[in-house]
């Protein structure tokens, strides 16, 4: 079987001369297998061969050929049109359980929650029908989809679905937070729920003045008070900090009830575990195609996805499996590696009072930042990076020194032409440079990006192309504000190994702000505590050790964390469970480095 995408957004026949057609063997020999039709090139997949040509043609990385077994086509559910994205399998919801859904984006995972919650009508991969639930229920036919299905389509259960982008809601709703909220309340919560996630402070804001954590605790409010049979949940925890995380991920919790479904989006690998009772891993071809595995033990499940390999399907999804560091050696820095340190540092910005405790960054140092949002770990990288000066204390770096700054919000960045253009005159590269083909832009997705407008990128996009910009620039010091957040896992882990192999290559020093833990265990060798009261004042203790750092950070959340003992990845214990009252009562530790296990009772 084979599929030929188009990607409409990067086709631009009029700017190749109809490479693509042109020379195509199928077209030479009088068929037509490439045709451009309304100012896009179309593919027939029963004429297209699978030689390439036309993917190796096309200057704007349009096209892409790919060869599937054919019994997968058996397992087709959803195609948006010709030449698009394919999508076999779905997940399986299960009454009382969490299911949650980890894989790269692109793959299909929106569109399968919007299938479930009857916003999409499955195609089964024909595009030109009309496919009646009947025949959906017969495709079906023996899976507990099917009774899934059939309910949805006779109206027996309602969903609701809480979308990945948050940021385009005001666009949607207007109104204030609490009429809003208070005009859905369907199960008599609204009370609790607005305690639990600290919604009073915004409850008379409008949605347009919602900032984007505050965007994603309305939207997860909304949902989480409706009283419908199916919960839907995509991405909750972007712009969140990890006391909300946790916080939303037991509210989730208690949805699962014995007569509800609920399927969660995760791209938080320690909230997708404490969350879900199973997961289904997708993979594929971000933009062309997407297949969902058979559920697995939500355990087995995120271990199979770090490894790479998927046993019960005999697949390979990545060349090489993600390990953690256990038990790391600490780093005994010389005098000569050191680049800036600071002394105690005082910053008030309005009713916000930040005090900070001296501290150092060698060469070849990555410093995580930890701590709740509205603490002064943005204002901390901007005294650092020279945007804005202390009132009391200062900043000593080694000589000149260069910084190159990511900022936080992605609307600081200048949005004006193509990526490619961007690379050139903004950042100072050559994008045509085959180094920074191989080791920046290739890894970070972004070589078939280079030919779009800035201003027409998504998120992830956006953040993708915001990293390489910090990291191509020639610096000393990088300062690099939550750079995980719209990223998948697996960029996430891409982008954590660019930061550490561009620190130690260079010898340069990072400081990286960042809510993910397994994101900044697996990027750190410091990390740095802020703790404090959000929005009134804030206190910054001095980088320490991996492990002495997380624990200070843990225990004020009073939260405890062990290692997986087949991954070494940290995984959080469900509160009062046995380990967590080992960890805190034996052990001393909320952050244990070795691997340790519940015994068998």
């Amino acid at each position: 079987m084979r599929l030929a995408i188009v990607k409409k957004d990067l086709c631009k026949p009029r700017r190749c001369n109809k490479e693509c057609v042109r020379f195509c063997p199928i077209n030479r020999s009088g068929a037509k297998c490439v045709e451009i039709i309304e100012d896009k090139a179309r593919i027939s997949e029963p004429l297209c061969l699978g030689c390439g040509i036309c993917v190796k043609k096309c200057p704007f990385r349009a096209i892409t050929i790919v060869n599937l077994p054919d019994e997968y086509e058996r397992r087709a559910v959803h195609r948006y049109g010709p030449n698009a994205f394919k999508l076999y399998g779905l997940p399986i919801p299960q009454r009382g359980r969490v299911i949650g859904i980890i894989g790269p984006n692109g793959t299909g995972k929106s569109t399968a929650l919007k299938i479930l919650g009857g916003r999409i009508r499955p195609n089964l991969g024909r595009i030109d029908e009309e496919i009646s639930w009947s025949e959906i229920l017969r495709f079906f036919r023996g899976s507990e989809l099917q009774n899934y299905f059939d309910q949805l389509a006779s109206g027996r259960i309602r969903a609701v679905y809480k979308p990945q982008e948050v940021s385009k809601i005001p666009q949607i709703l207007k109104g204030r937070v609490g009429e809003i909220l208070s005009k859905i309340d369907e199960r008599g919560l609204l009370r609790e729920i607005s305690k639990e996630l600290n919604l009073n402070p915004i409850w008379n804001r409008r949605l347009t003045q919602l900032s984007g954590g505050e965007l994603q605790k309305f939207a997860i409010a909304a949902v989480l008070i409706r009283d419908v049979d199916v919960y839907l949940i995509d991405e909750p925890s972007s712009f969140l900090d990890i006391r909300e995380r946790l916080k939303l991920a037991g509210l989730i919790r208690r949805l699962a009830t014995k007569d509800k479904y609920t399927v969660v989006v995760e791209h938080d690998l320690v909230v997708l575990d404490y969350i879900s009772d199973s997961v289904h891993i997708v993979y594929g071809e971000p933009g062309a195609y997407g297949i969902f595995s058979l559920p697995r033990g939500v355990r087995v499940g995120v271990n199979a996805y770090l490894r790479g390999y998927l046993r019960e399907e005999n697949i390979l999804i990545r060349d090489e499996p993600i390990r953690f560091k256990l038990n790391p050696v600490p780093i005994e820095w010389r005098p000569e590696d050191l680049l800036v340190s600071w002394s105690s540092m005082i910053k008030v910005l309005g009713d916000f009072k930040l005090y900070i405790e001296p501290g150092e960054i060698h060469r070849g140092e990555v410093i995580g930042i930890l701590g709740p949002n509205g603490i002064g770990k943005t204002t901390f990288v901007k005294l650092l990076a020279g945007i804005i000066k202390p009132d009391k204390g200062y900043v000593n770096i080694q000589g000149e020194l260069k910084v190159s700054y990511k900022p936080q919000f992605l609307a600081e960045m200048e949005l004006e032409g193509t990526l490619y253009e961007h690379l050139k005159y903004n950042v100072g590269v050559n994008p045509e440079d085959s180094h920074i083909k191989s080791n920046f832009l290739r890894p970070l997705g972004l070589l078939e990006l280079l030919e779009r407008d800035l201003n027409t990128l998504s998120g992830g996009e956006l953040q993708r192309v915001a990293i390489a910009s910090c990291l191509l620039r020639d610096a000393d010091v990088y300062l690099i504000d939550e750079p995980m957040a719209y990223l998948d896992v697996e960029y996430r882990l891409i982008v954590a190994k660019l930061i550490r192999r561009i620190t130690e290559e260079r010898k340069a020093a990072t400081f990286v702000v960042e809510h993910d833990i397994i994101a900044q265990d697996f990027v750190s060798d410091s990390i740095m505590v802020f703790l404090g009261t959000p929005g009134v004042s804030g206190h910054a203790y001095s980088p320490e050790g991996l492990h002495k750092g997380m624990n200070r950070f843990l225990s004020d959340l009073e939260v405890t964390f062990r290692r997986d003992r087949d991954t070494g990845r940290p995984r959080v214990n469900k509160p009062g469970s046995w380990l967590d009252r080992y960890q805190k009562e034996v052990l001393k530790e909320y952050y244990y480095m070795a691997p340790l296990e519940e015994p068998e009772h």
